[in-house]
């Protein structure tokens, strides 16, 4: 900070410039300014109420005179606090103004990191509905006083007159959760979270290049798009099969230690990570059939990831060759700044591969290999899920005893088919933190509608949704064995299917809607 710039008061003010030297450039802040609504510099002074008396931010009318308190306790004597608000409350376009030279802003152990618990706080304002806010309102009343509750704009004001009262801190979530609870289950969720989540992770900046028009992909559509980042060398390999790739985002900020000794995966960041779907409909090899019905589990697999957080990309028709240098190419990138990586292959096979387009086989040890810990060091500590839907032999499996199966109308048998094909006699290399999610057991067969999917992609989006929507806390896992008990049931051209899932998992992976 420099000196004197504590006895700088709002006074001083005037012509739309800050009045003494800055530390950082005041024409960029003057800037930011006059860009920010009254409501977002009301909620950036709620953001810094841990690092700034509340009383030195009563009357804070406008961003200059937040600036000078903030600037009081040198918090911004470099851009990384700053750029922590603004990325909270989603003005990244303002992020631009602070790097103009190109560089991100710095943290240092001397830089305070906004409090997650401002953060969740901020979060459930965002989410919290106007009929919402008039319920809150009610039931707070007869704690806060009628007076309090009425003079009380947004869920920020409920929140600030919670602390003052002692009904709401860090360590005292109890009043707010019972209120949440009459309101919206999602906004229980939000707390919950961050109650798992501790001890509390540092808010970081989001990078330069994320912009306010982020191209999440939408669950009804499949926009023409760009390649991905990490594939944008892609373009000048040759390719015998005319591939398209569907992306739909960019990654975005925070890093979780890799090395967390918490018994759940932190997920932390927004987007989670990538969704990579590698959909094979159109084969060139003469021995396999066109794969009817992929198209809707491309659809299913989209919308489910895109709501838990993933950035979700689809390529489709891809031979071996390009199967594996998408991969390849995908574990170079630096997933520093993702939580988790799902690659999901939707096409033939046989025991320990899938099919290319061009009937050449892809090991399943290839598709895992590029991102262990040694290869994609960025990812070690981290879940990385596989979720293959391909026969994995040519064998029909039959069950003992079965309970009653699942009737299926005759003209939906005649569109049953299965994911077969030759037959090497490979298996996976596990590392750390893997989990592969098979469609079907060794020696087998499984089973894909044309019309409606695959059995075993459709059901496994069924139960993370159920999972994500859940209040209970339920990890993979456990998803995973629902997905094996409901395929399990059914009878499909009057045989068995049974998935199977193998891991390396260190940690409980839960996973909720975003």
């Amino acid at each position: 900070m420099i000196a004197g710039s504590q006895s700088v008061d709002t006074d001083t003010v005037s012509g739309g410039t800050l009045g003494v030297e800055p530390v950082m450039d005041r024409l960029k802040l003057s800037r930011i300014d006059e860009e920010l609504e009254s409501s977002e510099v009301a909620a950036l002074c709620f953001l810094c109420r841990d690092v700034v008396n509340r009383k030195r931010l009563e009357g804070v009318g406008d961003a200059k005179q937040l600036f000078l308190r903030l600037e009081e306790k040198g918090l911004l004597d470099n851009s990384f606090f700053l750029s922590q608000l603004l990325s909270t409350i989603r003005r990244t376009d303002l992020l631009n103004l602070l790097e103009t030279d190109n560089s991100q802003p710095e943290e240092t152990d001397a830089s305070p990191a906004l409090s997650a618990y401002r953060v969740m706080l901020y979060k459930i304002y965002e989410d919290m509905t106007q009929e919402n806010l008039e319920k809150m309102k009610f039931l707070l009343s007869s704690k806060l006083g009628r007076r309090q509750t009425e003079a009380s704009n947004t869920a920020l004001d409920l929140f600030a007159e919670m602390e003052k009262t002692g009904l709401l801190s860090d360590t005292n979530l109890h009043e707010l959760l019972r209120v949440l609870r009459e309101l919206d289950q999602q906004l229980v969720l939000t707390v919950q979270r961050h109650m798992d989540e501790a001890p509390r992770q540092q808010m970081r900046p989001a990078p330069p290049h994320v912009s306010m028009d982020d191209p999440r992909v939408s669950s009804t559509s499949q926009p023409a798009q760009p390649l991905p980042p990490f594939l944008s060398i892609v373009e000048t390999q040759p390719s015998s099969e005319g591939e398209s790739t569907s992306p739909d985002a960019d990654s975005d900020q925070n890093t979780p230690s890799a090395f967390d000794t918490a018994d759940d995966y932190a997920l932390t960041h927004y987007p989670r990570g990538y969704c990579i779907v590698i959909s094979n409909e159109k084969f060139t090899a003469p021995d396999l059939k066109n794969r009817g019905g992929t198209r809707e589990d491309e659809k299913t697999l989209q919308a489910v990831f895109t709501r838990l957080g993933f950035t979700v990309y689809i390529m489709r028709n891809l031979t071996a060759k390009n199967i594996l240098y998408n991969l390849r190419t995908l574990g170079k990138s630096n997933f520093m700044n993702h939580d988790a990586l799902v690659v999901c292959v939707l096409s033939h096979g046989e025991k320990g591969c899938v099919f290319g387009t061009d009937g050449r086989q892809v090991l399943l040890r290839s598709l895992t290999e590029p991102f262990t810990s040694h290869v994609a060091p960025t990812l070690a500590g981290k879940p990385k899920l596989f979720f293959i839907q391909a026969c994995q032999g040519s064998g029909y499996q039959g069950g003992a005893r079965p309970p009653p199966p699942m009737p299926i109308p005759s003209s939906v048998l005649d569109m049953l088919e299965d994911d077969a094909g030759p037959l090497p006699n490979e298996t996976v290399p596990w590392d750390a933190d893997f989990l592969l999610g098979m469609a079907t057991v060794p020696e087998y067969k499984s089973f894909r509608h044309t019309s409606t999917g695959s059995i075993y992609i459709q059901e496994l989006c069924r139960q993370l949704t159920r999972s994500a929507e859940s209040p209970e806390k339920e990890d993979i896992l456990t998803v995973l064995t629902r997905v094996n008990r409901e395929v399990g049931k059914g009878q499909y051209l009057k045989y068995k299917q049974m998935p199977e899932p193998k891991y390396t998992l260190t940690k409980r992976l839960v996973l909720k809607f975003v």
